[in-house]
């Protein structure tokens, strides 16, 4: 055990100024989400905040990973959280001043999403510096830890203070957080990859090209992003309407109570993963534990009360941090550590590509044919109305049960394309056992 500290030593400092700040993001992102679907009662302009979230990290992604391949990747998540903490002061002025109006969130969730792209490739490809390769499955766990704590605690708490002091506590908090994340990053130093010769004189454009390359020359690597679209677009469009759907049935202070069970889940996935290692066919753990996320959204649609939304919900939340981490440390035991941060940043600007359009679509959809089709009278509510329920919740629990089953044939994939399927089998390991100890 005392082995296994020193050699994480690093890293664990670093994630756990990570983790504080993920808590004060993750009360914002609740709040603001809240107070623009209660400013406006429309899903689509609630949709809207999470399409300008995510637009800027398909755009901005490979520029990203050759930034963190070229420069400090310390110095780069010093200025993400930075750029991040800006946007937050910017919305507090505003709030406090009594001008803060819904675009103003939509350009702060946008900066957001910049800073997030920037810290991503940095933090992931460091992180295969910073950790021994058989102990990659726990750090992928523990990055999740992060995730999953917030999810515990920042919903529950920041619908009990949304409802008792709106926006102003919870923004105060989420700036002091930043302090946290901003600390440790000065208290450390991340070891340098080495570059190797025949790339030390490419070009900005040329880099940008080496993670597409990469992954294009992969048959594997490349059908395991595009299935991830077809999964991603399917789980973002559901879960753009998530929120509108209890918030027709509940309150603030209920929606964040039920985000934190769902989050509590989320912990305990990370845990199992952080302990666990994940399967060493990882392939095959990306695929049961996608199965089963498909199969929670599925659930979703057919649950009429809150206490089995939960209880579907559940199994998402519980397997979904698995599947993460076994993906994510199948990529960093195949990608050669000089080109993480360009490979890392490549994926997303396939497998993330789609999410913007579903979070575009999610609200049209919704309230012009889903919602209309399951209130009385309404052309499916007539035939299934005894069994699925009837109210605009409902026909959002439609959408669930539409989308949960393409998902569930999406993961089909993995096993039945050979190239995925034989992933580990057909590519050589590329992480340099020597260097992760060393560092």
């Amino acid at each position: 055990m005392a082995h296994l500290f020193r050699s994480m030593r690093t890293f664990t400092i670093i994630w756990s100024g990570q983790l504080i700040s993920t808590i004060g993001s993750g009360l914002t992102g609740f709040a603001l989400g809240v107070w623009i679907y209660e400013q406006s009662g429309s899903p689509t302009l609630f949709a809207i905040s999470l399409f300008v979230y995510f637009l800027p990290r398909v755009i901005l992604s490979p520029f990203a990973g050759v930034l963190a391949d070229r420069l400090d990747r310390r110095i780069v998540m010093l200025a993400s959280d930075s750029l991040a903490a800006i946007a937050t002061l910017a919305i507090a002025l505003l709030y406090f001043t009594g001008e803060l109006q819904i675009w103003h969130i939509y350009i702060s969730n946008a900066v957001f999403a910049i800073a997030n792209t920037l810290q991503w490739p940095a933090y992931s490809a460091a992180t295969t510096l910073l950790v021994p390769k058989e102990h990659l499955g726990r750090a992928g766990g523990m990055t999740q830890v992060g995730d999953a704590i917030s999810s515990l605690i920042a919903p529950g708490v920041a619908g009990i203070l949304y409802v008792a002091t709106g926006l102003k506590t919870i923004i105060i908090i989420d700036l002091v957080t930043f302090l946290f994340a901003f600390g440790t990053l000065i208290a450390v130093r991340f070891p340098r990859p080495e570059i190797s010769k025949s790339e030390e004189d490419f070009t900005f454009f040329q880099d940008l090209l080496v993670g597409w390359r990469f992954i294009i020359r992969r048959k594997g690597f490349l059908a395991l992003q595009i299935i991830f679209a077809i999964m991603n677009f399917c789980g973002s469009i559901t879960f753009a309407m998530f929120t509108p759907m209890i918030l027709e049935i509940a309150e603030a202070d209920t929606l964040g109570l039920i985000a934190s069970i769902l989050g509590g889940g989320f912990l305990v996935g990370t845990l199992i993963l952080s302990i666990w290692g994940g399967p060493k066919r990882r392939i095959f753990g990306t695929y049961t534990f996608e199965f089963c996320f498909g199969l929670s959204i599925f659930l979703t649609g057919w649950a009429t009360t809150v206490p089995w939304i939960v209880a579907a919900q559940l199994l998402g939340t519980l397997t979904v941090p698995i599947a993460n981490g076994c993906t994510q440390a199948l990529w960093q035991s195949k990608v050669p550590q000089e080109m993480q941060g360009r490979v890392f940043s490549a994926r997303p600007m396939i497998s993330f590509s789609i999410i913007p359009m579903a979070y575009l679509l999610s609200g049209p959809l919704s309230e012009k044919l889903f919602i209309p089709a399951m209130t009385e009278g309404g052309a499916i509510a007539v035939r299934f109305g005894n069994f699925l329920g009837v109210g605009p919740e409902r026909g959002i629990g439609l959408m669930y049960i539409v989308f949960g089953l393409i998902y569930i044939l999406a993961a089909q994939a993995i096993l039945l394309y050979p190239r995925l399927r034989r992933i580990e089998l057909e590519l050589p390991d590329a992480v340099v056992e020597s260097a992760a100890v060393s560092a």
